[in-house]
């Protein structure tokens, strides 16, 4: 059909733009004081024998 000879190429940019969009979404949460918080005070309490 004409005028969809650039349709894929646009959807991997934007394919391309979302990915790169989580991973630098992912990467400030978990960089993140609180995160690192909870992991420790998970990490705490997995370790931690009661008894």
């Amino acid at each position: 059909m004409l005028g969809d000879s650039g349709m894929s190429t646009v959807e991997y940019a934007i394919g391309t733009l979302a990915a790169a969009a989580l991973g630098l979404l992912l990467y400030s949460l978990l960089s993140g004081d609180w995160v690192e918080g909870l992991i420790r005070a998970l990490l705490v309490r997995a370790f931690t024998v009661d008894g």
